[in-house]
């Protein structure tokens, strides 16, 4: 198991310098901003190629409304997804995290046809399976399903219904990304889900019950981190909550309880 952080809570004044306090402070990965990342390609590619630390993953940067009743709209999401799937794999990312829509349905509700949630899934494995997970197999890289808790999303809450999503789509290109803080609301046993979920698993979000790092909250890492060592995951853990001040100080101080949490 190897910590990343994300880079935007990384003090720096270039990526380079970020890149060098991560290593220096125990972090192996950085995640990186989807946002302009195009543009900012060549920077990082020479910063990673002069660093130990590695990409592990890229987040956002698309319009979220993969599930949205506009197919135009669908469209430039689907575009927008490609392009930085091109980049996780120009980058040696293991790949991108999405989320296929925040907040309520956008599609109508058809019942006693289909309700907007029946509906919004079977959009979902249609679009991953024809428009997406092809081009992530392509690119070397995976899509990185991410549940999230039910006041902020709602298809997938759990990783129970990400793996039954994966399971349709029946892609490789297909994985899952499995926050702490979202599991710490919808999974009544964190290390239990993970277990069940297995390899689909491929990258993590770390954050405490109150969205803080890791440590200064109430949720149990030690035994998920068992689980995980106990499936034999390699992959990333990224922290992606807040960073108290100085972030020279907890940063470190962070990684530290994460590593004797392991």
């Amino acid at each position: 198991m190897k910590l990343a952080c994300q880079e935007g809570l990384v003090p720096g004044q270039s990526f380079a310098e970020k890149l060098a306090n991560l290593h220096r402070w125990g972090y192996e990965g950085v995640e990186l901003n989807g946002r302009g990342l195009r543009e900012r390609v060549p920077e990082i590619k020479a910063a990673l190629a002069a660093s130990p630390v590695r990409a592990s993953t890229i987040c956002g940067g698309f319009t979220p409304l993969l599930l949205s009743p506009d197919k135009p709209t669908r469209d430039q999401t689907i575009a927008e997804m490609r392009a930085l799937l091109a980049i996780a794999a120009e980058v040696g990312a293991v790949g991108l995290i999405f989320v296929p829509l925040f907040g309520k349905p956008e599609v109508p509700d058809l019942s006693p046809l289909s309700t907007p949630v029946e509906l919004e899934r079977a959009l979902l494995v249609k679009l991953l399976r024809q428009e997406l997970a092809p081009f992530a197999e392509d690119a070397g890289v995976l899509l990185l399903l991410e549940p999230l808790n039910r006041y902020e999303a709602h298809i997938p809450k759990d990783l129970r219904e990400g793996v039954a999503i994966c399971q349709e789509v029946g892609s490789p290109g297909l994985k899952l990304m499995a926050d702490f803080f979202h599991m710490s609301i919808e999974e009544a046993d964190i290390a239990r889900s993970l277990a069940e979920a297995g390899d689909f698993v491929r990258h993590i979000h770390l954050a405490d019950s109150n969205r803080q790092l890791p440590g200064l909250g109430h949720t149990d890492f030690a035994t998920p981190f068992a689980t995980l060592q106990h499936a034999g995951y390699q992959g990333y853990m990224a922290l992606e909550c807040r960073v108290p001040p100085p972030a020279d100080e907890t940063l470190p101080e962070s990684a530290r309880y994460l590593k004797r949490s392991m």
